[in-house]
């Protein structure tokens, strides 16, 4: 039998998934992305990848899914769950999804003798709810998690069910803002800084964190390759950023000389996502502005502190806000985008 270490990738047609099966690959893992019958592979092309399908929504087809893979090909050796929902018509697919689907996935890998050597659950820096917006103080690994966001909430009660497992051997990561190539989100603030107009929202600072969706990949590889610390970890660059600085960046790398700043009220904004969550309802799509997103937007401080990702996993993000963008605008340049 092959000395060759198995992983699976659970949202690997995701933004972020695409990403860990890369570099997954790379670090010579024999490599198993996971998806639906549904998922794009347009980002997973690489001959080496071994897809199988999973189907989150019923546990017993899930079970025996899992149980059919291992007896005809083994273990996973590691577990990334990197599937998730940041975005939702009905919240309580938050729980459903962010929450329900990592206990379905942990249920049924102990009930066919598969838990791994590590279980890497990634997280969000959304978990911690509203910063420090008077002195800016950085999260720290030792406060107490209050998430204000039902997206922030289902991804701690995942955390929190992760930890409850005795047998279970785990790393969570709390990334902060992910962008890259492939990313839409921060795609579409550039977009529109390409037109001349950059939006921000309230008028007080606001520091922004932000990590490179390679930096992400190297990090859930240091997570794998130490020991399982049974702890969560913020992932970010270690530098924040105001909107201004931002939007000079963007406008750097795209040459653009004017750019007019809008500044919208924070009762505007309000407005705005409680009307675009009514319309999405409405639709049955999920809107990018919502409540959630409201208060993602009014939250002022994003710093976050990194000495103990340092420390344990010894992981320091490798890729500035300046040298990520400039990457990510190529792609984006070269791929149509902008």
């Amino acid at each position: 039998m092959s000395d060759t270490k198995k992983i699976l990738i659970t949202g690997a047609g995701g933004f972020i998934g695409g990403y860990l099966v890369e570099e997954a690959l790379n670090h010579g893992y024999e490599t198993w992305a996971a998806v639906r019958a549904t998922t794009s592979r347009e980002f997973l092309t690489d001959e080496r990848i071994h897809f199988i399908e999973l189907d989150f929504t019923d546990e017993e087809k899930l079970t025996a899914t899992l149980r059919e893979h291992v007896e005809q090909q083994g273990k996973w050796d590691y577990v990334v769950h990197n599937l998730g929902a940041t975005k939702c018509t009905n919240y309580l697919d938050f729980e459903r999804i962010n929450y329900g689907y990592l206990r379905s996935l942990v249920e049924a890998l102990r009930s066919i003798d598969a838990i791994p050597e590590n279980l890497i659950l990634i997280s969000s820096l959304s978990v911690m709810g509203a910063g420090d917006d008077k002195n800016y103080t950085p999260f720290k690994p030792t406060d107490i998690p209050q998430p204000n966001t039902r997206y922030g909430t289902s991804k701690l009660k995942a955390e929190t069910y992760l930890q409850m497992q005795t047998d279970v051997p785990f790393t969570i990561l709390r990334l902060t803002g992910v962008y890259g190539p492939h990313e839409r989100d921060y795609f579409l603030m550039m977009k529109s800084i390409k037109r001349g107009f950059d939006f921000s929202v309230g008028f007080r600072k606001q520091m922004l964190t932000f990590i490179y969706v390679k930096d992400v990949a190297s990090a859930v590889m240091a997570a794998i390759e130490h020991e399982p610390m049974r702890k969560a970890y913020f992932i970010s660059e270690d530098k924040a950023y105001t909107q201004q600085e931002f939007r000079a960046l963007v406008c750097k790398e795209l040459n653009k000389k004017v750019v007019i700043p809008i500044t919208c009220p924070m009762w505007l904004v309000r407005i705005v996502c409680a009307v675009a969550e009514w319309w999405g309802k409405v639709t049955l799509k999920a809107s990018t502005l919502n409540g959630d997103k409201f208060n993602i937007l009014k939250q002022r401080n994003w710093l976050c502190d990194t000495s103990e990702t340092k420390r344990d996993l010894g992981f320091t993000a490798r890729y500035s806000l300046p040298e990520g963008l400039h990457e990510a605008i190529l792609w984006y340049r070269q791929a149509g985008w902008l």
